[in-house]
């Protein structure tokens, strides 16, 4: 029996594009990048700011509802993980965090040209098998 796994994309973007995408999505020197993706209906969000949002989020809710709160808030105050994190985009088609391997394969497709040159330095694709993900370290648990 298949499983029919989701996918999602990342883009790794050079460090004067990823401030530029978090602080200006429209500027000019993105506009190849904005082209693909809206022909795909796909928008980016950095990494960093998705865990500071869950990050923000748990601290206004209750971090005891939120499992992945105390490793998400040691990511974010960590310099090296931080500068990591702050050029790592996930690409949302449609809205939606995860999608069918047919769209996840046609925007994969489109982004490759622009992979290795000045904007985008690497590109990588996941699914939601979890057996392929890396658990949360056992200190970050409960």
């Amino acid at each position: 029996m298949s499983e029919a796994w989701q996918y999602q994309i990342r883009i790794y973007l050079a460090e004067t594009s990823a401030q530029m995408a978090r602080l200006d999505p429209d500027d000019q020197a993105l506009a190849l990048l904005a082209s693909v993706l809206a022909k795909h209906d796909t928008t980016m969000k950095c990494q960093f700011d998705a865990f500071m949002d869950y990050v923000t989020e748990a601290e206004d809710r209750g971090v005891e509802h939120y499992p992945l709160y105390r490793w998400t808030k040691a990511t974010v105050e960590d310099p090296v993980k931080k500068a990591k994190y702050l050029e790592s985009f996930t690409l949302y088609i449609g809205g939606a965090e995860v999608y069918a391997k047919d769209a996840a394969d046609a925007l994969e497709a489109d982004l490759q040209p622009l992979v290795g040159g000045a904007l985008i330095k690497r590109m990588s694709k996941h699914d939601t098998n979890p057996a392929k993900n890396p658990q949360m370290p056992a200190q970050y648990h409960g």
